[in-house]
């Protein structure tokens, strides 16, 4: 089970961590929530419904990290009419709060899970996840893994050998190992995930 997501019954899944692989799982996740930013909580006496209709942000972030996380909705060339670039606005101006606070939900289950593991106090355990713990972890693994690939400057050409071969003088390479665990914890929990 070292390394990788394992099925459990009731749809589940765990994996065996130590206590440097919750440290660094902790540490990119809380790193990713600060990029995510703070959630918009409705004030106290405020309708929560009142919420859902908050406009968001119409334009893109500038932060290509957190563009790559809240994409258009719609592809842009230098073809790219006024019209599309106001749709994609629109739809961006009702959806990216949402999208936010869902990545937020990701994350702050990642940690906790992980701090209910460390709370445990022994040096490394077996993490066990509920179907829905595994939706959660699932999603917080896909956006480490765009904002990371983002960072380094990832491509799918890059995906191949090219990143296993990098040589240790390389300053990217401890980012690079955690992009590729991320990658195998990320494939082998949707592995369980599977009917």
């Amino acid at each position: 089970m070292a390394g990788q997501f394992e099925a459990i019954p009731g749809g589940g899944a765990a994996v065996a961590l130590d206590e440097v692989e919750i440290s660094i799982l902790r540490s990119l996740v809380v790193q990713l929530l600060e990029l995510i930013g703070p959630g918009d909580e409705p004030a106290k006496g405020e309708d929560p419904l009142a919420a859902l209709f908050t406009e968001g942000p119409s334009k893109p972030p500038s932060d290509p990290a957190l563009a790559r996380l809240f994409p258009d909705a719609y592809g842009f060339g230098d073809d790219t009419d006024d019209e599309l670039r106001e749709y994609a606005s629109e739809f961006r101006r009702f959806t990216e709060n949402d999208l936010r606070s869902r990545k937020r939900e990701d994350g702050l289950a990642v940690v906790r899970t992980l701090d209910a593991l460390s709370a445990s106090g022994e040096g490394g355990a077996v993490l066990k996840l509920t179907p829905d713990d595994c939706r959660h972890w699932l999603g917080a693994l896909n956006d480490l893994r765009l904002t990371i690939g983002n960072r380094l400057d990832i491509s799918d050409e890059d995906e191949g050998e090219g990143l296993y071969r990098l040589p240790d003088s390389d300053p990217r390479k401890p980012m690079v190992m955690a992009y590729l665990w991320l990658g195998a914890l990320q494939e082998t929990l949707i592995e369980t995930m599977m009917p």
